[in-house]
């Protein structure tokens, strides 16, 4: 319906557009994604300022006429993550996660628990919320801390979408015990009597997926370089299965 509304909303992707415009494409808390535009805001004088950037949180005022791009006629900065912006692999990892908020999550439905994830990712990679046994400075994000913490975001994320990986039990016959193998086809853990079509998953890895679905970002388990490459195959391949979403490497 036509009108105004606010919202709280991530900018996900910010695109240029015609000569002084932005096309934004965000997730918001109320309404799930948007898609608005904002016109004038690369002029020099522009009410917006620099904050319709990627990986801004914002007090947004949206009118939504008839067509498919709602407008933005106000924005609040809410938080900024001026840290996050100076650090490379900081950035990287914020990219990658709005890519995989954009690929996965297209419903106008609010998603409160990706919402929350996605703010909650951003804000430990700015150093605002540090992991556990760490300081209020930037934390790991780079090498295996950091790709620990992005597969957790990942894990939490499909679950948060409806696609979270089988672990408790054999995903084919439900054997609780013995797990060996990991099917992206039965869409988690399998027992080495239904692992046809699956891979290895160790012990380690297994337990790295579950303890980092269940812990906040923040206190993200630590894992091998085997165990994480693991992991990532397991959440990367059960999307592709059964999303038909394709997300890049993680770290």
């Amino acid at each position: 319906m036509p009108g105004s509304f606010k919202t709280e909303a991530v900018v996900l992707r910010s695109i240029r557009y015609a000569e002084a415009d932005r096309v934004l494409h965000l997730y918001s808390r109320e309404h799930g994604r948007l898609n608005a535009i904002a016109k004038g805001s690369r002029r020099p004088r522009s009410r917006f300022g620099g904050r319709l950037e990627p990986f801004f949180r914002l007090d947004l005022v949206l009118y939504r006429g008839r067509g498919e791009l709602a407008t933005v006629t106000a924005a609040h900065t809410v938080a900024a993550h001026p840290s996050l912006r100076e650090s490379g692999p900081a950035l990287g990892a914020a990219a990658r996660a709005c890519d995989a908020m954009l690929r996965l999550l297209d419903s106008t439905d609010p998603n409160p628990a990706a919402y929350n994830l996605l703010c909650s990712y951003l804000a430990l990679l700015d150093g605002d919320e540090p992991a556990s046994g760490r300081s209020p400075a930037i934390p790991e994000i780079d090498g295996a801390a950091g790709h620990a913490t992005a597969l957790a975001f990942r894990l939490k994320l499909a679950l948060a979408a409806g696609f979270s990986p089988e672990l408790a039990s054999c995903a084919r016959c439900g054997e609780a015990d013995e797990v060996s193998g990991f099917s992206p086809d039965a869409g988690g853990v399998v027992c080495a009597a239904c692992e046809r079509g699956g891979f290895e998953l160790s012990r380690e890895a297994h337990s790295f997926m579950v303890e980092a679905i269940g812990s906040p970002l923040a206190a993200t388990p630590a894992g091998s370089p085997r165990a994480l490459q693991q992991a990532e195959r397991a959440v990367t391949e059960t999307l592709e299965h059964h999303a038909h979403v394709h997300l890049r490497a993680a770290a």
